[in-house]
């Protein structure tokens, strides 16, 4: 249960999906029943019959932001840079077109301080300093950063998607985000939201769902494997959370009349989890969540969950193997494997009840 080979599974590669189903709602659904690990089949789109009027909907608001950049550096060479922390760089501004940000750089050579790297519409960024290969760089503009970002930056998409991102079939900077995505902050989307459309959603409400929105800005650290043998000694990432009061509210109140509480994604869940008490009543507030939940944990929030299916030895595996149980789990990913589901960020979805 705790060596890493126990989540380990083999997936062939034409399943891992490259681009996103036309029709978000369309993707296929597994129901999981996870006391007993029986399984169903269906469409996204007609998740609503496993919904209760008196459920809650917890959905992460964030916004994936296009911080992949690709520029020359002052020595002519090529550089490509990510901007890690947008939301916290927009508050270490030193005018209006100056800001600071923590960034990943790749380049033939390693990027040096004092270094200079240009990009189209006068964009460049001038590098500070550096520390275990993050680089703090100060980006300036003539005009409005965000406004230039959005339209010369590109989304940073995960490193199995191997395919040309100027691809015109493909506009990423809309499908590989969530309908309802409005808080800046992320380099990696909640993609179990990506089913979701605005019609289902006032669908899902018609029936008496409510949607609650709380926010996790999802970090490179997610795609980062797990090196250790024993999954007890994984450091996790961290990955700043929060929660509207009126949100813990709502929340704590349904818990209180027995209603279930069901998370869109591992984010969601994790955030709960982490901004919860021991009775399981979420707190107001913020913080970096470095909670690293697997089997042997006790949920104290969440009663029900929907993901997408889940890279083999990664940390949202051992996630959802904690919820539903590891058998469980990978009996149903060989289910899906054989019935050709599509995997990872732009695949097919699962709800666990």
């Amino acid at each position: 249960m705790f060596s890493i080979t126990d989540y380990n599974y083999d997936l062939p590669n034409e399943l891992i999906a490259q681009k996103p189903i036309e029709k978000r709602e369309h993707s296929k659904l597994i129901f999981l029943h996870r006391k007993t690990g029986g399984l169903s089949h269906h469409k996204f789109y007609e998740i609503c019959e496993f919904f209760l009027p008196s459920d809650i909907l917890i959905v992460n608001n964030t916004e994936v932001v296009p911080g992949r950049l690709i520029g020359k550096k002052d020595t002519g060479g090529k550089a490509e840079i990510l901007i890690l922390d947008y939301a916290k760089g927009v508050n270490k501004r030193k005018d209006d077109n100056t800001f600071i940000y923590e960034c990943l750089i790749k380049s033939s050579k390693r990027t040096r301080q004092g270094s200079t790297i240009f990009f189209d519409q006068g964009l460049k960024a001038e590098v500070i300093n550096s520390r275990n290969e993050i680089y703090s760089v100060k980006f300036t503009c003539k005009s409005d950063f965000e406004e230039l970002l959005y339209r010369i930056g590109k989304i940073p998409l995960p490193p199995y998607i191997r395919r040309d991102q100027d691809d015109i079939t493909c506009d990423d900077k809309q499908s590989y985000q969530t309908v309802y995505a409005s808080q800046k902050g992320a380099i990696a989307a909640p993609t179990a939201g990506f089913h979701f459309t605005e019609k289902l959603i006032e669908k899902i409400e018609s029936k008496g769902v409510k949607i609650v929105e709380i926010t996790l800005h999802v970090g490179y650290g997610t795609f980062l494997p797990v090196r250790v043998l024993d999954i007890r000694d994984h450091a996790i990432h961290a990955e700043w959370c929060t929660i509207p009061e009126k949100s813990a509210e709502i929340i704590n109140n349904a818990k209180a009349n027995g209603s279930r509480i069901i998370a869109v994604g591992t984010t969601c869940v994790r955030s709960l989890e982490y901004l919860s008490d021991t009775n399981g009543n979420i707190v107001n507030k913020s913080g970096n969540c470095d909670l690293f939940i697997y089997p042997g944990y006790k949920f104290k929030v969440i009663d029900a969950m929907i993901t997408n299916f889940h890279l083999p030895k990664s940390t949202l595996l051992m996630l959802v193997s904690a919820f539903a149980g590891r058998k469980n789990i990978l009996d149903a990913y060989k289910v899906a494997i054989k019935k050709r589901y599509r995997f990872y960020s732009y695949g097919d979805a699962m709800f666990i009840g």
